[in-house]
């Protein structure tokens, strides 16, 4: 089996759901997190990835940018989580994108929410946080109802329940009250985190 060394900040952030993804599968990996005042002050952090950029997967010593190559690359290592046919491939993958889209916007409000940006909160969630979770939950709740499992794609696990249930985890641990109008979601997450080795990972993650 591979060595497999995962680099990335001290916090959850894109590093969590390449973590869970191992705590799932059942395979050791290296957790390297830097500190923020480290990365900022250290060069060579930056110099030892591809893009200069975390998160880093090393492959037996040989780098793997971006997170969602990263996410891909583990789900395809382990039978059904990256998708058990071309088709649910697809629909995973799209499904990741169509996230990855929605942070984008999402993510202006909420670094605002948790400080990291300065502006007013109550602006910045009336304007830009709930007119995007708005426009993306109804999405995955619709998946979820016409797939009919308790997964968004397929019968069983893929990587992108890992990452909205990650999602919505730390969505709802800064505002417990945001989803509220989508329970599926909120159902989802639960599902997901009480499978026995992912839930045993929650427990002890720093």
């Amino acid at each position: 089996m591979p060595e497999y060394k995962l680099v990335y900040f001290a916090f959850r952030g894109l590093g969590e759901v390449p973590r869970q993804l191992f705590s799932l599968a059942g395979v050791k990996f290296e957790n390297v997190r830097i500190e923020d005042d480290d990365w900022d002050a250290n060069p060579k952090h930056r110099e030892n990835t591809p893009f200069g950029q975390m998160p880093v997967l090393f492959v037996d010593g040989k780098p793997i940018p971006q997170s969602f190559a990263i996410n891909r690359y583990i789900a395809k290592q382990y039978e059904g989580m990256a998708g058990k046919t071309p088709f649910e491939s697809a629909w995973v993958d799209a499904i990741a994108d169509q996230w990855k889209d929605f942070n984008a916007e999402f993510k202006k409000y909420w670094y605002v929410q948790l400080g990291y940006e300065e502006g007013d909160k109550e602006t910045f969630k009336k304007d830009i946080g709930i007119p995007n979770r708005d426009k993306f939950f109804p999405l995955i709740v619709k998946q979820l109802k016409e797939n009919g499992t308790g997964f968004i794609v397929g019968d069983s696990l893929t990587w992108v329940d890992v990452l909205i249930a990650n999602h919505v985890d730390g969505i709802t641990l800064e505002q417990p009250d945001f989803l509220n109008d989508y329970p599926e979601v909120l159902v989802h997450k639960q599902k997901i985190h009480a499978i026995p080795a992912l839930k045993k990972w929650l427990e002890i993650r720093e």
